[in-house]
């Protein structure tokens, strides 16, 4: 079967003897009632890659394949409320491991292979941002999000690095993005490409004050002050190039928090994009590119969904 080819093959990620070590270090077999860790796992990953809406069709599905299954570390396809009593009371620390291992070794997959030449900077890029997941409101009660809908959203940073997930964290669907950006921390020299969903003017002073960059859309009704015009490029894209403050932080006493404000035009939507960021030194064109490259965190919430 098909799926059995692609599970063959994405088994090769997960270390087998990785994977017994963490069940030991969570003690996950001691309500095990003869059906293994490694067989749950087997049957969620089915579950994900038939696209099994029950118990009942991934029990069905692995059945239907039980012969392929042996070569894959397990003897005979579980009964349904076995693999209900393993997801109820298997510990989900096991998986949280089970992850952290896989993304460690795809990390130094990617360190092996130089990492991310797109950019001739050295900071770290990373993209944040939110993905609203829809639910049965009828079935998950408790992921409240509008009267007749339930829903979760999804916070993930993306590594640009290889494009691979550094944090993630589910919430309810009404939870702000900015309010789970604050609860994170970044070191020093990072570069955040994110969208307006997070402009908050605090957030972005505490940002600058810690060495943090960003990159998003300027919203159109922004109240600023320019402080200094920046020479534009000939013949480039680059209607104008600002070193801007907000009236809205000012301080008795302190020197304005200055930011950047890039104008690019677009030919191919013919319209002309605004981009803030903090990155003074930084070319407008690298700034724009750095936004675009953010796009490849809305490619990763479209292939995991």
């Amino acid at each position: 079967m098909k799926v059995c080819s692609i599970f063959s093959q994405i088994l090769k990620l997960f270390s087998r003897g990785g994977f017994e070590q963490a069940v030991k270090q969570h003690k996950a077999e001691r309500h095990a009632r003869g059906f293994t860790s490694w067989g749950q796992f087997m049957a969620m990953l089915f579950c994900q890659l038939g696209r099994a809406h029950s118990l009942r069709e991934i029990c069905g599905g692995l059945a239907c394949c039980e012969g392929h299954l042996k070569h894959l570390g397990v003897p005979v396809a579980p009964k349904r409320s076995t693999l209900a009593y393993a997801n109820e009371h298997r510990p989900w620390e096991l998986y949280q491991t089970v992850f952290e291992q896989t993304l460690f070794k795809c990390q130094e997959l990617v360190r092996s292979q130089g990492g991310r030449k797109k950019f001739r900077f050295k900071n770290k890029l990373m993209s944040l941002d939110g993905s609203i997941i829809d639910l049965s409101v009828s079935m998950f009660d408790w992921a409240k999000f509008r009267r007749t809908k339930g829903a979760i959203k999804l916070h993930l940073l993306l590594d640009h690095d290889g494009y691979l997930p550094s944090f993630a964290v589910v919430t309810e669907g009404k939870t702000s993005e900015i309010k789970v950006a604050r609860t994170l921390r970044f070191a020093p020299g990072t570069i955040l490409a994110i969208d307006r969903g997070y402009v908050d003017y605090e957030w972005f002073r505490e940002l600058t004050q810690e060495e943090v960059y960003f990159v998003t859309r300027m919203k159109e009704k922004a109240v600023y002050k320019v402080q200094e015009e920046v020479q534009v490029p000939q013949n480039s894209n680059v209607v104008c190039d600002q070193i801007i403050s907000f009236p809205r932080l000012a301080r008795e006493g302190e020197k304005p928090v200055l930011f950047r404000r890039v104008e690019i035009w677009d030919k191919e939507k013919e319209e002309a994009i605004v981009f803030l960021s903090n990155l003074l030194a930084f070319g407008a064109t690298t700034i724009a590119a750095i936004y675009k490259d953010r796009w490849e965190v809305e490619l990763f919430f479209e292939s995991s969904t």
